[in-house]
C-alpha cells in the first residue's frame, strides 16, 4: 500500500466512525461543506413538534461567529458541544444540559480600535475550527494581541480538556512570511472555516470588513505533527480574499476555494474566481484549475465579489450510474456559478452563469440531492422570484441549456445559513435556518415545496449575528449566539 493510500485509508475509516457516532467535527458536517444531516427521529410530520430545550442553559463570555461542532469522547453517555468566543474563550458544553464541561481562555483577542478596519469588536476567533476524531483534537485560528501587535495564532487543543498541545500555537504571520508570502495580520481576516484533509490541515484568510490593504487572498497548509507550515498559496493580485463561511472545500482528491475582488489588475491574478488546489498548493494557471467570468475586471471595479459563498464540489447521478461532477458558488452580484469540477473552464467557461437573486448572496448554501438533481437552498436579500428577505431553492441539472432552474422561495427575516436534514439522506427533507439579525426565530421548510413545516413560538433568541449557522446532532439544534448556545429538541 503507498503512503497516499493508507493516508486515504485511515481517513475513510474516521469519516464513516463519525458517521456512525454523529459527531460533527468540521464546517456544514461535510468536507464538501454540504450542510447536510441525518436525523432519524425528524420527519417532515414531526418538525412540528421541535421547541426550546427548557433543561439547556448555556451561560458564557463572549461574541460568537463561528459554528459550534459537537463531539462525543469514547464511552460518554453526553457529548460536547464545543463553542470559540470573539474573546478568545472556548468552551465544551454538556449536551443535555448545557453545562460547562472545560474552558480554556486563550491569549487575549484584539480590540477593532487597534485594527486598520473591521466590524467585529473584540476579534479573535471568527473561523469555525476543525476537529481530528483520530487523536480528539481541536484546531483553530485565533487573532491574538501579542507584544508585537495583533497576529493570527494557531492553536491546537485537547478535547479532553482545552489544554494546549505542546508545540502549539504557530505565530502564522512568521511562519508565513518565514516561506516567503505577503503575510500581515492586522490586514488579514480570518472566517472561512478550517478543515482536515488528507492528513493536513488547511487554513484561509481574506481581508477585515473595510476591505483595508494590504492583503491577498492566502491558503495555508499546516502539518499538524510537526507542527509547522508546509506551504501556501495566494492570490497574485492585491486582495482577493478568501472570507467565505466555508472557507476551503475538499471533494477526496482536490481543494476548492473562491476568491473576491483584486485591486488594480489589468490581467486577470487569481480574483473573482472558483480556484482547484492541490495538497503541497502549487499554483497553476491552467483553465482546467480556475473559472472566471469574463467580466471579472467589472466585479472587481464594482466589489461584487464571485467569493461571496464557498465553492462547494456535488455530484449528480446521469444514465447508466455515472456522475456529473460540478461544483457551484454564489456571488455578491446575485449570480449562481456551476462549473465542471474536472475542468473549470477557465475565463467565462462556466457551464452556467445565472442571476437567482435581486441581491448579494452571502450566506453558505446547503445541498439536497433529490434523484438526478441536486437541490441547494441559500439565503439572499431579495431574489428573481421573491421580494426581501427570503430563502430559495433552485434545481441543479447534470445538463440542459440551462442546467439552473427556479424551484421555490419563501419569506424569512433575518440571514441566518440554512441546513438540510432528512431521516435517510433522502425522506423527509427540510431546510432550517436561523432568522439571525431579523425576527431571531427558527424558520423550517419542507425542501421539496417550500411549504412552512416549523413555526417557532419561542420567545425571540437574542445575539445571533449574521450567517449563523445551525449545529444539528440527532438529539438536538444548536445555534450559539453572544454569550450563549440556544438548543431546540426533537419530539418530547
Amino acid at each position: 500500500m503507498t503512503k497516499l493510500s493508507s493516508v486515504l485509508g485511515i481517513a475513510l475509516a474516521c469519516l464513516c466512525a463519525v458517521s456512525a457516532r454523529a459527531d460533527v467535527v468540521t464546517y456544514h458536517n461535510s468536507l464538501q461543506r454540504l450542510g447536510a444531516y441525518k436525523i432519524g427521529r425528524l420527519t417532515l410530520a414531526g418538525a412540528a413538534g421541535v421547541h426550546r430545550d427548557p433543561g439547556f442553559n448555556a451561560s458564557f463570555s463572549g461574541n460568537v461567529y463561528a459554528q459550534p461542532l459537537y463531539w462525543q469522547p469514547p464511552g460518554a453517555r453526553n457529548g460536547l458541544v464545543v463553542v470559540a468566543t470573539e474573546s478568545n474563550s472556548v468552551y465544551a458544553l454538556n449536551e443535555a444540559s448545557g453545562a460547562i464541561v472545560w474552558q480554556k481562555q486563550l491569549a487575549p483577542s484584539v480590540p477593532l480600535a487597534q485594527l486598520p478596519c473591521g466590524n467585529i469588536d473584540p476579534m479573535g476567533i471568527t473561523g469555525t475550527p476543525v476537529i481530528d476524531p483520530a487523536t480528539a483534537t481541536l484546531y483553530l485560528d485565533a487573532l491574538t494581541a501579542t507584544d508585537n501587535g495583533p497576529r493570527h495564532l494557531l492553536y491546537a487543543l485537547s478535547l479532553a480538556d482545552g489544554s494546549v498541545l505542546a508545540g502549539w500555537p504557530i505565530d502564522m504571520q512568521a511562519a508565513l512570511t518565514a516561506k516567503g508570502a505577503s503575510f500581515d495580520s492586522p490586514h488579514q481576516g480570518q472566517r472561512g472555516a478550517l478543515l482536515l484533509f488528507q492528513g493536513r490541515l488547511y487554513v484561509t484568510y481574506g481581508g477585515d470588513a473595510g476591505d483595508c490593504q494590504p492583503y491577498h487572498g492566502t491558503v495555508a497548509q499546516v502539518a499538524p505533527a510537526t507542527p509547522a507550515v508546509e506551504a501556501y498559496w495566494q492570490t497574485r493580485g492585491a486582495r482577493g480574499g478568501i472570507w467565505a463561511q466555508g472557507g476551503i472545500a475538499g471533494d477526496g482528491e482536490d481543494l476548492f476555494v473562491t476568491t473576491g475582488n483584486t485591486s488594480g489588475a489589468t490581467d486577470w491574478a487569481d480574483g473573482e474566481a472558483i480556484i482547484r488546489l492541490k495538497p503541497g498548493l502549487a499554483a497553476s494557471t491552467s483553465p482546467r484549475d480556475f473559472f472566471t467570468p469574463s467580466n471579472w475586471q467589472a466585479l472587481d471595479g464594482t466589489d461584487r465579489d464571485l467569493g461571496g459563498t464557498e465553492a462547494l464540489p456535488f455530484d449528480i447521478k446521469v444514465s447508466g450510474g455515472a456522475m456529473a461532477r460540478r461544483i457551484i458558488a454564489f456571488g455578491k452580484d446575485g449570480n449562481a456559478y456551476l462549473a465542471d469540477r474536472h475542468n473549470l473552464g477557465g475565463i467565462g467557461g462556466a457551464l452556467a452563469v445565472t442571476p437567482v437573486s435581486a441581491g448579494a448572496i452571502r450566506t453558505a448554501p446547503a445541498i439536497y440531492h433529490n434523484g438526478d438533481t441536486a437541490m441547494i437552498a441559500f439565503a439572499s436579500n431579495g431574489s428573481t422570484q421573491c421580494r426581501h428577505t427570503n430563502i430559495t431553492m433552485i434545481n441543479v441539472a447534470a445538463s440542459g441549456v440551462s442546467p439552473i432552474t427556479f424551484a421555490w422561495c419563501v419569506s424569512m427575516l433575518g440571514r441566518g445559513a440554512p441546513v438540510v436534514t432528512t431521516t435517510d439522506g433522502t425522506a423527509n427533507p427540510i431546510v432550517w435556518a436561523a432568522g439571525a439579525e431579523g425576527d431571531g426565530l427558527l424558520h423550517g421548510f419542507n425542501a421539496l415545496t417550500g411549504q412552512s413545516v416549523f413555526t417557532d413560538a419561542a420567545p425571540a433568541m437574542s445575539g445571533l449575528h449574521h450567517f449563523v449557522t445551525i449545529l444539528a446532532t440527532p438529539r438536538r439544534f444548536y445555534i450559539a449566539a453572544d454569550n450563549t448556545v440556544y438548543a431546540y429538541a426533537f419530539g418530547p
